[in-house]
């Protein structure tokens, strides 16, 4: 269970930004980490959940919840990694459903993190103590390629070439629902729950972050006993939110099937799935110290490539898109560079 402080801004602290404010307070070791706890939505200014750039007021009362400490020191652990692209400067890596990408509550050890000490020795160091070498990260039940960085100059490049949105990165997702257009664009704010710091969801407020995904439908399957039909969709993200794909997804009515969180939890109807239907099947970017061209595929892993083939009776039809595309993801073995 998280532990609470709670701390009433005195007539002298009116004014401050709320993480200034944080701290300063001798419970949290830095602002920097007062800053990630009012981000990660720890953090309430009566009773609402704060805006990172909160200007505190006197008698306002703010309470802390601090979350379940990681392990205090990383330790390598023995864990597989499928690698798929590996030099002196980076690696690119398939992670499964169900690892961690890295220490957080509830989970201090086993994670993907864990793993690459054991690989490597060599990791960046700009995203902090917790999270050497990623530069960005899948959802534990996403499963798909990812980048890893080995240095802090590749770390900084690749993180800069995902902000101006020069990186690649295509999802196959199965939703609920026909989709009628081949294609679309979601352009919709996130911020997190006004009560539930765990979940999603599109907002107007201030603090919510421009998010754009597009869609290209590939295939499309009639509806059954316990369905609405179901649409299988490229997804391409614009901007990487938390959950983003997911969100937008039930956003317009079409949620992921067997998303627990934002799904529609009915066992038939998201075909015996118990994890989101959501893969990062492409990665395509410019090597930051090369400038050699990376384009990687990953296919559909097994629990996933499945449940397409059983939808194959019901199939109203493949799109052009559809045709381009699922012949790689639902490829035999293992893909390559192209």
């Amino acid at each position: 269970m998280s532990e609470r402080f709670t701390h009433n801004v005195r007539g002298e602290e009116a004014g401050m930004r709320l993480d200034v404010l944080l701290g300063q307070l001798d419970v949290l070791p830095s602002r920097s980490a007062a800053a990630r706890l009012v981000s990660d939505g720890h953090v309430r200014v009566n009773g609402e959940i704060a805006a990172k750039r909160h200007i505190t007021r006197a008698g306002e009362r703010i309470e802390v919840y601090l979350p379940e400490e990681a392990a205090d020191e990383l330790v390598a652990e023995d864990i597989p990694l499928d690698i798929r692209f590996e030099d002196a400067h980076l690696i690119v890596l398939a992670k499964p459903a169900g690892l961690v990408v890295h220490p957080a509550r509830g989970h201090s050890s086993g994670t993907l993190v864990h793993a690459l000490l054991a690989h490597t020795g060599d990791l960046g160091t700009q995203a902090g103590e917790e999270r050497p070498g990623i530069v960005h990260r899948l959802d534990k039940d996403t499963s798909g390629l990812m980048m890893v960085a080995k240095d802090d100059e590749t770390q900084i490049a690749l993180s800069e070439a995902l902000k101006i949105r020069t990186i690649e990165r295509r999802y196959v997702t199965l939703v609920h629902g026909y989709i009628a257009p081949d294609t679309g664009i979601i352009d919709a704010p996130l911020a997190r729950h006004a009560k539930d710091r765990m979940r999603m969801g599109v907002s107007d407020h201030p603090d919510a972050k421009q998010s754009v995904t597009t869609f290209r439908v590939l295939e499309r399957y009639m509806a059954g006993v316990h369905d609405d039909g179901y649409t299988l969709v490229e997804c391409k993200l614009y901007t990487g939110r938390t959950h983003q794909i997911r969100v937008h997804m039930n956003y317009i009515k079409h949620p992921v099937v067997g998303d627990p969180m934002y799904g529609r939890n009915h066992p038939k109807a998201d075909l015996g799935l118990t994890r989101q239907f959501l893969h990062a099947y492409r990665i395509a970017f410019d090597h930051p110290a090369t400038g050699e061209r990376i384009d990687l595929l990953d296919p559909l892993p097994d629990d996933l490539a499945s449940r397409v083939k059983r939808l194959e009776p019901e199939s109203m039809g493949r799109t052009e898109a559809g045709d381009e595309v699922l012949p790689l993801v639902l490829a035999a073995g293992e893909a390559g560079r192209e």
